[in-house]
């Protein structure tokens, strides 16, 4: 979804995977805020442009327009603003890619329906007391959640257990069937 040579940031960066593969493959100007002063680190031994911060109060200090796209990826759950994160996402990028576990999938809901406890899968591993996912959202909440503020979706994807795209179905089926959520957006205009 990002396009070669492209400015990038990284919200949530990491230990910079996702920063070093667009550098390497794309040749984009690649930059990352991470929390984690471990992440931080990681990133900065490998050559990479990253600074410690927070999402939910540190990307209003950035201009306008400054980013061609912004990724939020397995992070949006974890903040706790998602609405204003959103927001400056997309008011400090051109675009926004945003992908999360998806809470609606069947196996998280037959855990807590038949289990009676919050589920533990692969793309959630840590049990509910544990977990940094403040706020659980499925596909469609996502999708929601895009249209209040206004955003565009120009491309949206559910990825199965082996992260490939779903093949089949609307998204209704994504919500049900979706391990997780992918999505570019822009701002409408």
């Amino acid at each position: 979804m990002v396009s070669a040579g492209a400015r990038v940031l990284d919200v949530g960066c990491g230990d910079g995977a996702l920063l070093r593969l667009l550098a390497e493959e794309k040749g984009v100007d690649a930059r990352g805020i991470e929390l984690s002063q471990r992440g931080v680190n990681d990133c900065v031994a490998q050559g990479l442009s990253v600074i410690q911060g927070d999402a939910d109060t540190d990307l209003s200090g950035y201009p306008d327009d400054a980013f061609d796209f912004v990724i939020l990826s397995q992070t949006l759950q974890a903040t706790r603003r998602p609405r204003a994160v959103l927001e400056n996402m997309l008011r400090i990028g051109r675009r926004a890619i945003v992908s999360f576990p998806n809470f609606g999938h069947w196996r998280i809901r037959t855990q807590l329906a038949f289990g009676g406890h919050m589920p533990v899968t692969r793309q959630l591993p840590t049990p509910w007391y544990d977990t940094p996912n403040i706020h659980f959202c499925t596909i469609s909440d996502f999708i929601a959640l895009a249209e209040s503020i206004g955003a565009r979706i120009e491309r949206g994807v559910a990825l199965d257990s082996k992260g490939e795209p779903l093949s089949w179905g609307g998204r209704s089926v994504w919500n049900l069937f979706g391990e997780q959520g992918v999505f570019l957006l822009s701002r409408r205009g």
